[in-house]
């Protein structure tokens, strides 16, 4: 079973992406911030995807991803950012250091299993 980490510091938007994740045999890490995210990536290597809010507190997501891409792991885990930034400049920042993929919220199911496939997860 493949591993997803869910990086946001909204429980419930973790409940909600725990639960549509669960839908697609993935078995699901939780994470509040950046900081906490790249404890939970040093302490399971084989996480193969991580979807990852840009405002947290104690770390955002950009720090995160620009940490992770730094961690010497067996395999980068693919990332898609999931969040409510949508000006073309704070995307293409992301996308330059190291977002496979980027969606907005609020997202449902679809749109999460459309990413996943499309970078190779399902």
């Amino acid at each position: 079973m493949k591993k997803i980490l869910l990086v946001d510091d909204s429980r419930a938007v973790r409940l909600v992406s725990r639960k549509i994740v669960s839908n697609m045999d993935l078995e699901a890490l939780e994470a509040e911030h950046g900081a906490e995210g790249l404890e939970v990536v040093k302490a399971n290597p084989d996480i193969d995807v991580v979807l990852l809010d840009w405002n947290m507190p104690v770390m955002d997501g950009l720090t995160f991803l620009k940490e992770l891409r730094k961690l010497d792991l067996p395999k980068q885990p693919i990332v898609v950012m999931c969040t409510t930034e949508n000006e073309m400049e704070r995307i293409v920042e992301a996308m330059q250091n190291g977002a496979d993929e980027y969606i907005m919220k609020p997202f449902t199911e679809d749109i999460i299993r459309e990413k996943l496939q499309e970078t190779g997860i399902l």
